[in-house]
């Protein structure tokens, strides 16, 4: 298991959830700083499953399949 994962599993739940919180505002920082095309993809990406949102491949799946590919 790895240092990090340990530390977290030893915080408490209020830790957590300030962790939770300190990484949730890390990303949407990181989101700030995408480009212009960036945002456009993922704007149509976020369409097209609205669309259709049954369109979709399982994480199970997709884990598998690349587990085949290694």
């Amino acid at each position: 298991m790895s240092d990090l994962r340990h530390e977290i599993e030893n915080l408490s739940a209020s830790e957590k959830a300030e962790l939770l919180d300190v990484v949730w505002e890390s990303l949407e920082a990181d989101a700030l700083s995408l480009t212009d095309a960036q945002r456009a993809e993922l704007d149509h990406r976020i369409e097209r499953h609205e669309q259709n949102p049954s369109d979709v491949i399982p994480w199970e799946q997709v884990r598998a399949s690349l587990s085949k590919k290694l």
